[in-house]
């Protein structure tokens, strides 16, 4: 397993998580062996969302003597109030969560506190600005929550929530067909059988931006609907060309800045040995860049970090220092200090480009990778 660091929390998560919403209306057999297998491959970090008392304690049950091993992505918002799941700000029905949560998982805290689905202005509104974001900034002082995150869909309202400045880590929403989407469309709706029909216009400008803030503030990422519910998967409902594997679904996500783990919803054992077959995967089989064949002209130009364009003669990674140079361009008069770091860590940098052009023969975005090297000599010189 690989293991990513989560921001500025000073946790490192697995970059293969579990997301818990398919152990739900499960035995506690079949739970105790889909959490094995991922502990066993060095899974080491869970969400549960779901507030539901009997998958909350049967999660709990898997996990009892092992707590330290994982990090628990838990929610603050969700409750089950009357038997249904809702989200709720309701600082009484919260509490209570927080509390069922704190028992089922025979523990004392939670490591990433997260605000629950925070996507439209009344969400900010009621999670930010008053006594649910009090109760939920008390949580942390007091080390119930070792860190303090929020899920969403909507990169507008990510990018407000990232530059409050309160947020340490946040869930998001990321897969090429998300990635490409038009502002206009909704998200939660595109997996339908009218994808089909969406006019895609490369990679949206704000969902960009997004991934190049956290990484500028150094909040970490967590993934969810890496997969698009199976949809990408399907040649039959795929809005690509043709399906992607597991494997390229799981590489596109982990390539974009400041992410450090996807959460991958398992039904069984062999699902779990499936998203983590990914690590022993060849730079081939995780090769995203068939959605060019989509998006030839759109995404002309744009380093998509897929690193097609290796081999290097020089072994530069050009993929991690275009992620590095495209954060810096945000503000060339401010390049932050992690960023420049992070550009003099890589073991070989544009200073070593010898310009032979193989990598621009390679990438089937049409990246100006020799123009890159010579801003990034510049940014970073200065």
């Amino acid at each position: 397993m690989d293991y990513r660091a989560l921001g500025a929390t000073g946790m490192k998560a697995s970059v293969i998580g579990l997301g818990g919403e398919q152990l739900e209306n499960l035995s506690q057999t079949e739970v105790d062996a889909i959490v094995g297998a991922g502990l066993e491959r060095g899974i080491n970090i869970i969400d549960v969302f779901m507030p539901g008392d009997e998958v909350r304690a049967r999660i709990g049950a898997a996990l009892k003597g092992r707590r330290e091993e994982v990090l628990l992505q838990g929610h603050l918002g969700t409750s089950s109030a009357g038997g249904q799941f809702e989200r709720t700000r309701d600082l009484g029905l919260a509490r209570k969560s927080i509390e069922g949560f704190l028992r089922h998982f025979h523990t004392d805290y939670i490591d990433l506190g997260m605000l629950f689905y925070v996507d439209t202005e009344e969400d900010y509104r009621t999670a930010f600005e008053g006594p649910f974001m009090e109760y939920a900034l008390e949580l942390r002082s007091s080390g119930v929550f070792r860190a303090l995150g929020a899920s969403t869909h909507n990169p507008d309202t990510a990018i407000r929530m990232v530059e409050s400045g309160l947020l340490d880590t946040l869930m998001f929403s990321i897969n090429p067909a998300y990635d490409m989407l038009p502002a206009a469309y909704d998200i939660n709706e595109v997996f339908t059988d009218s994808i089909k029909s969406v006019s895609f216009a490369g990679v949206e400008p704000s969902r960009a931006r997004l991934y190049e803030l956290c990484e500028r503030r150094n909040v970490g990422i967590t993934v969810m609907k890496t997969l698009g519910a199976g949809w990408l998967l399907s040649s039959e409902r795929t809005p690509f060309s043709r399906a992607l594997t597991v494997g390229q679904c799981i590489h596109y996500a982990l390539s974009r800045p400041a992410v450090a783990s996807v959460l991958i919803g398992c039904r069984n054992p062999g699902e779990v040995a499936s998203a983590c077959a990914y690590l022993d995967m060849s730079q081939t089989e995780r090769d995203y860049s068939v959605i060019a064949e989509n998006f030839a002209g759109t995404l002309r130009g744009r380093c998509m970090y897929c690193n097609h364009c290796l081999p290097c003669p020089s072994s530069i990674d050009i993929a991690a220092l275009t992620k590095l140079l495209d954060i810096a361009r945000l503000d060339e008069g401010h390049v932050p200090p992690t960023v420049r770091q992070h550009y003099l860590a890589l073991r070989h940098r544009a200073e070593d480009c010898i310009e032979c052009g193989n990598c621009e023969r390679n990438c089937p975005f049409g990246v100006k990778v020799i123009q890159n090297m010579d801003a990034a000599r510049r940014i970073f010189a200065s």
